[in-house]
């Protein structure tokens, strides 16, 4: 069973930097048989969860444009991860990492997703 588990949310100030990982069954990664897709999600408060940006299971990787320059999305063998950059208050929310078995819909569909992390808090002050 493929499970997600983030960490490396906490709290920084404006401008700070954090980098959140999503550690994975090796499977969903490696799979030569069936390749996954992976992706970074975010629930601001009061809205709804939106697309960070994937990593596709041929290397692409896509950004939202309200996250580009900013975060960078990579991977090794067992982990996905979100660097993120140059922190804003209003990046503050819950982020989860995701998997796909079929490649996502851009902009990012939550529905597109099979796999799910529980997610990790970020939070930015001012």
């Amino acid at each position: 069973q493929v499970q997600l588990l983030e960490s490396g949310g906490g709290s920084v100030q404006a401008g700070g930097s954090l980098r959140l990982a999503c550690t994975t069954s090796g499977e969903i990664l490696n799979s030569t048989l069936r390749p996954y897709h992976m992706a970074w999600f975010r629930q601001l408060p009061g809205k709804e969860r939106e697309g960070v940006g994937f990593l596709a299971s041929d290397g692409a990787v896509h950004y939202a444009d309200f996250v580009k320059g900013r975060f960078t999305i990579s991977r090794d063998t067992a982990n996905l991860y979100l660097q993120m950059a140059n922190l804003k208050p209003e990046d503050t929310g819950l982020y989860y990492c995701a998997g796909a078995l079929y490649r996502p819909r851009w902009p990012l569909v939550a529905a597109d997703f099979r796999y799910w992390g529980r997610g990790t808090q970020v939070t930015v002050s001012s």
